[in-house]
């Protein structure tokens, strides 16, 4: 019996996820509960696990490709034997598909008396009728486009996408018959300014954006647009806080099991902060102010997959100690993907510390629907006039 594995909910506005891994091939044995394949969210990545023992009879939803909340990925066949894994999963091999009915249709021309640059694609597998015609209209050569598709070989997307990054036409030595046919005077163009994606350069590197990544920045651009954000600058002394760190960092160590940073004062600070001033701790919500009697302060943490704004909740019932502890199970986690959907939703205020990067001035961008965030920095030693 064929088991359904789907993409479950993701949490509150949470839609769409990218398949980021496979841990299993097509045919191999799986456990009930194991995992299966990682899907990655606009928020967190997370793992989807067996439903059921059995095999992995067929992959719907290949790596790298998007699906929404409810999506088929694949089936297990329940109770069936399986292979073992033969170690890190690779993207299972697809059954291979067939003709995009575009090509499929399209009626083949007549067959080039001579077209040696239109004979093969890069894999010296045979063009499809659509796609050859699209290489003789535009002059190209076959043998210089990337090509994408089962075997090595080249759709008419791979050769569309060639002729949008501005590529250049194949010589006329490259395409005889072609070439063969007379020419028409052509005037010289005025230079133009190009359009479109431009063309690939040496020694560069193209990396598709992690799903995490590409929505980060989708948001952050958005809240830039669309909030009237006023940014003010402002110098503390942070030699008391400095004094006390070192006065009490190796006793609070050795009774807490954690460091004490400065993290903890400043998430302190903050909601006493909005305590006093309650409107910092509100959001807009059409032409109403809600404000919150709550203090779920989000805290920013770099990771390998890109910036992600745990949330302490209720900051302002913990102590230093609780602070630093949870301020690092999140860093941990994060670099290990392993934060939960639930753990980065409901801040109220944010806090970004730019000082562990060095940075002297920063001007962090609010974190919607939140009204307030406190951008930290270095600290500087500099002498001042008491």
């Amino acid at each position: 019996m064929g088991v359904e594995i789907k993409v479950p909910t993701l949490g509150e506005s949470v839609t769409q996820a990218t398949v980021s891994k496979w841990f299993k091939q097509a045919g191999e044995a799986v456990e009930q509960d194991e995992p299966l394949v990682e899907i990655e969210t606009d928020k967190v990545t997370v793992e989807v696990n067996a439903p059921a023992a059995g095999a992995l009879s067929s992959i719907a939803a290949p790596e790298g490709s998007d699906v929404q909340v409810g999506a088929l990925l694949g089936v297990i066949e329940a109770g069936a034997a399986g292979t073992k894994s033969a170690g890190p999963a690779k993207p299972a091999a697809q059954p291979k598909p067939t003709p995009a009915p575009a090509q499929a249709k399209a009626p083949p021309p007549p067959a080039p008396v001579s077209a040696p640059a239109a004979a093969a694609s890069g894999a010296d597998a045979p063009l499809a009728p659509a796609v050859r015609k699209l290489i003789e209209e535009h002059r190209l050569d076959a043998a210089v486009i990337p090509a994408t598709g089962p075997g090595g070989r080249l759709t008419k997307a791979d050769v569309l996408a060639h002729i949008e990054r501005g590529a250049a036409r194949a010589p006329a030595a490259q395409a005889p018959a072609l070439a063969a046919r007379p020419a028409a005077p052509v005037a010289p163009a005025a230079p133009s300014v190009p359009s479109g994606p431009r063309p690939e350069a040496e020694r560069e590197e193209r990396v598709r954006m992690t799903r995490l990544r590409r929505i980060i920045a989708e948001r952050l651009k958005e809240s830039q647009n669309t909030a009237a954000m006023l940014t003010t600058y402002n110098e503390v002394d942070m030699g008391a806080a400095m004094d006390m760190r070192t006065q009490f960092k190796d006793a609070f160590e050795k009774k807490h099991g954690t460091r004490l940073g400065f993290m903890s004062f400043f998430v302190r600070a903050s909601c006493i902060a909005l305590q006093e001033w309650p409107t910092v701790n509100a959001e807009i919500a059409g032409d109403e102010i809600v404000y919150k009697n709550y203090y779920h302060i989000g805290v920013a943490v770099g990771s390998p997959q890109g910036l992600v704004v745990p949330v302490l909740r209720d900051a302002d019932r913990m102590s230093f100690a609780g602070i630093e502890k949870g301020i690092a199970d999140f860093g941990r986690r994060a670099r290990d993907g392993k934060l939960a959907i639930a753990e980065m939703m409901g801040g109220t205020f944010t806090i970004s510390n730019g000082g562990v990067y060095g940075s002297l001035l920063s001007m962090p961008i609010l974190n919607p629907p939140q009204s307030g965030i406190l951008g930290m920095n270095k600290i500087e030693k500099r002498p001042r006039v008491v």
